[in-house]
């Protein structure tokens, strides 16, 4: 690859190396450690000539500029900082010290490039760190730009040695301060949008392990950080090209441009390479953090004591006690390592059946025994044996403690040894907000939710590693869960289990969104509905493991993918499958009896002819964990039964900036013993405040009473609004989605609406829905993230469900409204 990385200068003034810094960053060398080092000698040389004049002019004797942090360790990037310390020996007088100061300080202001500054002898550089750990880990890299170059020597060797012999006190500090800025900015290997720099497993992590390298305390594991810097810095420096701003946050909108300029495919592409980069270091950081504690016990330990434990007979120095966990593998000071007659070579099992035993007992494993294990482990036979597959279940089952298990197998490459197919998941992102993890933790996270609710199922087995592989698909074309179909009876046959069990968790994966997407886009009255589940499911053991597996992975997913609400949900249709599979023939109601609340509302609404509305607010109730789940607002709606009722209410509600979470229209007839039959619509919707407060039910109502006589003209309203407020840049949603859902309904036709949410979705497409003719008998609304996935159930003008061809003409001209 071609270079131009030249640090020659047409002059040393700031006119020179400016056109040389922008030639070295416009030029053809990518980013990457030759152009960083350049940038960081160009930069030397420019100053050096500034110094050098400065100080021949104020006569300045016993002075030197040191850089420090990154620009210290020759990690220049297109906009990082110059963090520079003029050091002086006291002798040069207040007066001509500023001069210097100035005339090094002014020319990197008159350039717009940021500086951190600050003038000090040694003792007072040595007394600042002291006080300021950030200023400490900073002089750690000092490095001499120009002058004095035995004065920086002498000021490397003080910190140095102060940062050791202070190190019983400063590491704990530096691990509090690393332990607070990722609970800050979050763990770089699974945001969208990670910070480079503050996320934990980015480059100040990175640092820290320099630092505690230099503590001669501890070192960090070496394989791959080297490369797990460069990698980042890379990025960093591709991102601050890109945005030409000193920004650390790789934003969506950047990601494409990025990776464009690193020489990769997409920003998929990128995001997969950077999360690598940060679990390397997070692993490492781990690593080494317990080492650090580790030495630091012992170093505390009164020395008598210590001097007592530490030896055995005849004065040799005694071996830290070691528990037996399971065969070949004991405790030996707070980790899981090998027995001394274990062999590896000899007994296949041996990984599995440590980490499971290290899962169990809530211990890490050894770096050591990892690395061992990755090195000398026999391969397993495939299929597995029984002992394999119920280790790699006991390993699932343990919980929370298994996360940290699992990660130290993927730091040596095990798991994609085990299950060769889990290298299209590892690390590979998920665009959809909702989620909060990477794929390859999301499915390590199901099997930790799913352990948890073990008991409720006969085959607990099934449903751990069921929810291991329930997305296995992803890292394949085509719908997931059908791929991962394939996939998982390949790897469950792989792992050991027999013909029906294959089929069982074949059957879970295919299916595993089946429940929640059901039971908040159908209509759980409709006899159809509960039959394609119960036909899809086939046995009440299956139903009982995909409940499971659907909780387990809701709540994996992030915050938004489960609540009260939804569990309710997907609780009553399993119930209804249940029973079918169980022999009961689902009823086929003419209508659907309204409850309590509504039967009131429209007794209320054929008195008066018009809309009734009740607004409540309310807590949903706790969550099994006992932790109450956020305040709710239901906003019932009761009127005649009159056509452009949905796109009415829900422009009214984007109008009063209400986000509709989800919603329920049916068309019902009151009892008998009510009044006269009437045809009614009752509107469930379940709303929450853009920002402010709620609005008033009776200003809803006027709304609403205006929006159906045709005096608010909602569409207009809306169109201003958007119009007064721009959309902010980000990434371009995909297109909207609209499908007729095959197999629906025998009653009506199901139209499925796939889109980015937005304020007036929902009134878009109840308008194209009305115009189209159709009429909506029921719809269910649901919004996850910034996904809405929306069902309708139509009819036409007598009351049937649409023919194929006009179903699928209503899908196309929905599709071409919301478009």
């Amino acid at each position: 690859m071609t270079t131009d990385v030249t640090t020659e200068t047409e002059e040393p003034g700031p006119s020179g190396y400016a056109a040389a810094r922008l030639r070295l960053l416009q030029g053809t060398a990518r980013s990457g450690p030759p152009r960083r080092a350049a940038l960081a000698r160009l930069t030397d040389d420019w100053l050096t000539g500034l110094f050098t004049a400065a100080a021949e002019r104020a006569r300045v004797r016993g002075v030197a500029l040191v850089a420090v942090g990154g620009y210290g360790r020759g990690e220049l990037s297109p906009r990082s900082d110059l963090d520079l310390l003029l050091l002086h020996d006291g002798s040069a007088g207040a007066a001509a010290l500023a001069a210097l100061a100035d005339a090094l300080w002014y020319p990197v202001w008159d350039l717009g490039l940021a500086l951190d500054h600050s003038v000090r002898t040694p003792a007072e550089a040595r007394r600042t760190a002291g006080e300021d750990l950030k200023v400490q880990l900073g002089l750690l890299d000092a490095r001499p730009v120009a002058g004095d170059l035995g004065l920086v020597a002498s000021l490397r060797t003080a910190v140095l040695a102060d940062w050791r012999n202070q190190a019983a006190k400063r590491l704990p500090a530096l691990d509090e301060l690393c332990r607070e800025r990722g609970e800050r900015a979050g763990e770089l290997q699974f945001l969208l949008e990670p910070d480079l720099k503050e996320a934990r497993g980015g480059l100040r992590d990175a640092t820290a392990l320099r630092a505690v390298a230099a503590s001669w305390v501890a070192d960090a594991p070496r394989e791959g950080l080297a490369e797990a810097r460069r990698v980042l810095l890379d990025t960093r420096d591709a991102l601050h090209l890109t945005t030409g701003r000193a920004t650390d946050r790789l934003a969506l909108q950047e990601q494409d441009q990025v990776a464009e300029a690193l020489g990769l495919l997409d920003a998929d592409t990128l995001l997969r390479q950077v999360y690598e980069a940060a679990r390397t270091v997070s692993y490492a950081t781990d690593v080494t953090w317990r080492e650090v504690n580790r030495v630091l016990r012992a170093r505390s330990a009164r020395p008598g004591l210590r001097a007592l434990l530490g030896r055995g007979l005849g004065g040799a120095k005694a071996a830290p006690e070691r528990t037996p966990l399971a065969d070949g593998v004991v405790e030996a000071d707070g980790e899981v390592v090998l027995a001394r007659a274990a062999r590896p070579e000899r007994d296949p099992v041996l990984t599995l059946r440590a980490a499971a035993a290290a899962a169990e007992a809530a211990l890490p494993l050894s770096r050591h025994l990892v690395r061992h294990l990755a090195a000398t482990a026999r391969p397993l036979p495939v299929p597995w044996p029984p002992e394999a597959r119920e280790e790699l279940v006991t390993l699932l089952g343990a919980g929370e403690a298994a996360v940290a298990v699992w990660e130290a197998l993927e730091a040596e490459g095990i798991v994609t040894r085990l299950l060769p197919d889990w290298e299209r998941v590892r690390c590979r992102p998920q665009r959809n907000p909702v989620h909060t993890w990477t794929v390859d933790r999301h499915l390590v996270e199901t099997a930790v939710r799913a352990s948890a609710l073990a008991r409720r199922v006969h085959r607990p087995d099934l449903l751990l590693v069921a929810a291991l592989l329930h997305d296995i698909g992803k890292g394949w074309p085509g719908d997931h869960s059908e791929a991962g179909e394939v996939i998982a009876r390949d790897m469950a046959a792989r792992i050991g289990f027999d013909r029906h069990d294959v089929g069982v968790i074949a059957t879970l994966v295919r299916h595993h969104l089946l429940l929640v997407e059901t039971a908040t886009r159908r209509d759980l009255d409709d006899p159809a509905t509960v039959r394609s589940v119960a036909d899809a499911v086939t046995s009440t053991s299956t139903l009982e493991l995909l409940h499971a597996l659907t909780e387990a992975d809701a709540l994996a997913t992030g915050p938004a993918a489960w609540s009260a609400w939804r569990a309710s949900l997907v609780a009553d249709l399993v119930r209804r499958v249940a029973a079918v599979l169980d022999g009961e023939a689902p009823e086929e109601p003419e209508r659907a009896a309204p409850g309590a609340e509504h039967e009131r509302l429209a007794v209320e609404a054929l008195r008066t002819g018009g809309p009734v509305l009740a607004l409540h607010t309310r807590p949903a109730p706790p969550a099994e964990d006992g932790a109450p789940e956020p305040v709710g607002v239901e906003l019932l709606i009761a009127l005649p039964d009159r056509p452009g009722v949905l796109p009415a209410a829900a422009g009214v509600l984007a109008l009063h900036r209400l986000t509709v979470r989800s919603a329920d229209l049916r068309a019902v007839e009151l009892p008998d013993e009510v009044g006269e039959p009437a045809e009614l619509l009752l509107l469930s919707w379940r709303v929450a405040a853009e920002y402010g407060s709620l609005p008033q039910a009776a200003r809803l109502r006027a709304d609403l009473v205006r929006a159906l006589d045709g005096s608010l003209d909602i569409r207009a309203r809306l169109a201003e609004r958007e119009a007064a407020y721009p959309r902010r840049r980000g990434v371009k949603a995909p297109p909207p989605r609209v499908t007729v859902a095959a197999a629906g309904s025998r009653r009506a036709t199901v139209i499925e609406v796939r889109a980015q949410d937005a304020p007036g979705l929902l009134h878009r497409i109840g308008r194209a829905l009305e115009q189209s003719g159709a009429q909506v008998r029921s719809a269910h609304v649901s919004t996850l993230g910034a996904n809405a996935v929306d069902a309708f159930y139509v009819t036409g003008a007598d009351g049937e469900p649409l023919p194929g061809a006009r179903a699928a003409e209503l899908a196309r001209e929905v599709e071409k409204a919301l478009g």
